[in-house]
C-alpha cells in the first residue's frame, strides 16, 4: 500500500500542485426575443493563465453588444446577438479547444421552453444544435460533467486516497467510501437546489484541511497510537463528505442546471461524480494488488513518507486558499 500511495501521489502532484480541478468552460445562450439572444461565455482562469479558446459563432449572428468581466476564478463575457435564423440546425464551434484538455458545457434556452444541453470535448469541438432537445442530451452531458469534475478534482481524489490508506480491509473501504458518497450527495443536492447556501472559498480551504487531518491520523497510526479515525473511518468520511458536497456543488453553481430538467441534470451529475470516484478507487486498489505481488522491500523512511507528502501538499493548499479568500 505504501508503494501504491507513492505512485498515485506522484501522479496527482504532477497533475496539479495547486489542487484546482480543470473545470469546463461554459457557454449559455438564452433567447430574449424572436431574433435576439443573450450569450454568457465563461472560461476558467488560474491567476493570469486563461485558456485561449472562444466560441466561433455562425456568420449570420450579428453581435449587438459585448462586455467582459473578471469572475471568481474565471473570465466572463456577455454578448448580445441578433439573427434571423432559428437556432436548431446551426453549428457552434469552440475555436482552440482542440489544443486544450478542457471541455465546454453548452446550455441553450429558447422562448418556447425548449432547452438543449451538451458537453463537448477537445476531440470534437463543435455542437450542431438538433431540431428537438432530448433528455438523453441532459443525461449524457451532466453524467460526463460529473465524471470530469471528480477525476480532475485533485483535492477530492487525494482525500479519497487518504481514506483508503486509513482503512484496512475490502468491506471497510466499501463502507467508508459509501459513507463519503452519501454525505456529499446530501449537501450537493441541497446546495444545487438552493436549499442551503455557504461561501465556497472557505469551504475549499476546509476541504484541504480535511486532507491534512487524515494525513495526521496516518502518522499517529504509524506510531502505533489508536484513534477514532481508524476505529470508525466511516464516521470521519461522512463528516467531511458533507463539506466536500458543497465543493462539488460549486461546479454546478458556475454553470447552472437546465431549468426544464433540474432533477434529471442534478441526479446524473451526482451519478457521474460517483462513477468517477468508483473508477479512481478501482484503479488505486488494482495498482495496490499488482504491487503487492512484486517482492520489493522499501526503506522505512520511504514507507512513512506518503502521510507527510499528503499532509504537506494539503497544507500548502490550505494556505493558498486562505490567502486567495482574504485577498
Amino acid at each position: 500500500m505504501k508503494r501504491l500511495v507513492l505512485i498515485v501521489l506522484t501522479i496527482l502532484v504532477t497533475g496539479n500542485v495547486f489542487g484546482h480541478e480543470v473545470r469546463p468552460a461554459y457557454l449559455g445562450i438564452t433567447q430574449t426575443s424572436d431574433s435576439t439572444y443573450h450569450i454568457v461565455w465563461k472560461v476558467p482562469a488560474l491567476g493570469d493563465m486563461v485558456p485561449k479558446i472562444s466560441p466561433s459563432l455562425p456568420d449570420d449572428w450579428q453581435v449587438l453588444s459585448q462586455e467582459g468581466k473578471p469572475g471568481t476564478g474565471s473570465i466572463i463575457n456577455y454578448i448580445n446577438i441578433q439573427t434571423s435564423k432559428e437556432l436548431p440546425g446551426e453549428t457552434i464551434v469552440i475555436a482552440g479547444l482542440d489544443q486544450t484538455i478542457m471541455d465546454v458545457l453548452i446550455n441553450i434556452q429558447l422562448q418556447n421552453g425548449a432547452q438543449y444541453s451538451q458537453l463537448i470535448s477537445p476531440d470534437n469541438p463543435f455542437y450542431e444544435i438538433p431540431a428537438e432537445p432530448s433528455n438523453w442530451q441532459v443525461i449524457k452531458s451532466y453524467l460526463l460533467f460529473g465524471i470530469d469534475h471528480i477525476l480532475l478534482g485533485i483535492d477530492h481524489l487525494l482525500f479519497v486516497l487518504a481514506l483508503i490508506l486509513v482503512t484496512s480491509g475490502k468491506w471497510r473501504i466499501i463502507k467508508t467510501v459509501t459513507a463519503f458518497t452519501i454525505a456529499h450527495s446530501i449537501t450537493l443536492s441541497l446546495a444545487a437546489l438552493g436549499i442551503m447556501s455557504i461561501a465556497i472559498p472557505p469551504v475549499e480551504a476546509v476541504i484541504a484541511l480535511s486532507i491534512v487531518f487524515l494525513a495526521r491520523e496516518i502518522i499517529i497510526h504509524n506510531k502505533q497510537q489508536d484513534s477514532l479515525t481508524y476505529r470508525m473511518p466511516w464516521l470521519i468520511a461522512f463528516t467531511f463528505g458533507l463539506l466536500h458536497g458543497f465543493g462539488f456543488a460549486s461546479a454546478l453553481s458556475e454553470t447552472g442546471l437546465p431549468q426544464t430538467a433540474i432533477p434529471l441534470a442534478l441526479a446524473f451529475f451526482n451519478i457521474g461524480v460517483e462513477v468517477g470516484q468508483i473508477i479512481f478507487v478501482a484503479i488505486v486498489l488494482a495498482i495496490g494488488f499488482i504491487l503487492s505481488k512484486i517482492p520489493i522491500e522499501l526503506p522505512a523512511w520511504v514507507r512513512k513518507s506518503p502521510a507527510y507528502v499528503i499532509g504537506s501538499l494539503a497544507f500548502f493548499w490550505v494556505i493558498d486558499r486562505v490567502i486567495g479568500f482574504w485577498g
